[in-house]
């Protein structure tokens, strides 16, 4: 019940509503029948024993119209009693019959008139029963039906209500797939109305702050680069090799920071969308090899050369900071690469993560300050394979690292 969306719960609420509804109507009817049935039975019963009764003293006609009168039937007229007889005989239904030691009663019905015959020695009445109509099925048949139309209007009317859900949740989704234009629109003052405002003011807040975030970080890194290519410049003409060595690296790193806190803005942006096309796997390991500048003996790539559909600029990247890295952190500083169809798997030696592999993929996080590295490379390589429908995964044998690189 708690995962019931709230439009299948009314479904299944006024469904079985309905259902009750109409199963008690049913019921109802059922008893109904039974009830006229035993009235019936009772009626004619009393009719055969007064009328056979008062026939056994030879009533006069005025008492006997008088319980014609009490009774609600009529004598039959004598030029109608042979056209009558002659139907009893063709189709009638026998629909009840009785009597005694003083004669007999029964009462036949002839297209939903009843006429009751009475026997007594010499007398022979034949009486058409004129008791009131019975409405109880008609009343009973329009409450059920007015009933049932009303619970389908309120299941309408409660439907309708609800519809607006569906178009803020039509235009939410829009947002949440990078449409930062979404705006939600709502007509009404209800409750569903000021939830819609509320989501169109916080789609508001949201783009306000990221375009101050992303004006801000343009503007960052834009104002870093001018100083650190100036600092760059005056630590090369330093003469002392040790201390320009450390100026050098250190205006390097800055750089680099700079370059990868583009690269996530980029990457992480909801908006970013890979540009996937089919590329030989060999390829991709050569672009990162030339964007590594490393030397072959730090690098061996034993790989089965397949054709991936990825992003091939992104796919590039990630190889050559998971490469990076084993070549920083690993004990021998050297980094195999190699596939297994279209998981690929970098490993290197080296003692194993004493964290689970999320640990790494957040910014910043590094389990001991480090001069090599900001703690930022695995963040970046989970972020691009989110983009490019693939997962990192880590396992450590024989002393080794190994990260693969898994498609979903």
């Amino acid at each position: 019940m708690k995962n019931l969306s709230v439009s299948t719960f009314i479904h299944i609420l006024f469904s079985v509503a309905i259902v009750i509804l109409i199963a008690t109507f049913l019921l109802f009817l059922s008893w109904d029948k039974d009830r006229q049935k035993i009235e019936t039975y009772k009626r004619y019963q009393l009719i055969s024993i007064t009328f056979l009764s008062n026939l056994q003293f030879n009533t006069g006609k005025e008492e006997l119209n008088k319980l014609y009168k009490e009774l609600h039937v009529r004598a039959v007229p004598k030029e109608q009693l042979k056209s009558i007889k002659e139907k009893i005989q063709a189709h009638a239904e026998t629909i009840f019959s009785g009597g005694s030691s003083l004669g007999r009663v029964r009462v036949f019905d002839i297209d939903g008139e009843h006429y009751i015959y009475i026997e007594r020695m010499e007398h022979h009445l034949m009486l058409k029963d004129n008791r009131p109509q019975n409405y109880y099925f008609e009343i009973a048949l329009l409450l059920g039906v007015f009933l049932i139309s009303l619970l389908l209007l309120l299941y309408l009317a409660v439907l309708k209500k609800l519809y607006p859900l569906k178009n803020l949740h039509k235009q939410i989704q829009k947002f949440a797939k990078g449409d930062m234009k979404t705006r939600i629109t709502y007509l009404y003052d209800d409750e569903i109305g000021k939830i819609a405002k509320s989501f169109d003011d916080a789609i508001v807040y949201i783009n306000e702050l990221s375009m101050s975030k992303n004006l801000f970080m343009r503007n960052l890194m834009h104002e870093l680069k001018t100083p650190i290519t100036k600092g760059r410049i005056v630590a090369e003409m330093i003469e002392e090799e040790g201390t320009k060595k450390v100026l050098v690296r250190a205006f390097e790193r800055m750089n680099e920071l700079i370059s990868e806190l583009a690269e996530i803005e980029r990457v992480t942006t909801q908006s970013f969308e890979p540009k996937f096309e089919y590329v030989m796997l060999s390829d991709i390991v050569a672009d990162a090899q030339e964007l590594l500048m490393t030397h072959s003996n730090c690098l061996k790539i034993e790989i089965e050369n397949v054709s991936l559909n990825t992003d091939k600029k992104l796919m590039t990247l990630v190889l050559k900071n998971l490469i990076d890295n084993g070549i920083k952190y690993g004990k021998d500083k050297c980094v195999m690469v190699s596939n297994h169809k279209n998981t690929i798997e970098i490993i290197s030696k080296g003692d194993a993560l004493t964290h689970p592999l999320a640990y790494y993929t957040e910014p910043f996080s590094q389990k001991e300050k480090r001069s090599s590295g900001f703690g930022l490379g695995l963040y970046i390589v989970d972020s691009i394979l989110e983009k490019l429908n693939y997962r990192l995964e880590y396992k450590h044998e024989d002393k080794k690292n190994i990260f693969m690189l898994v498609p979903m």
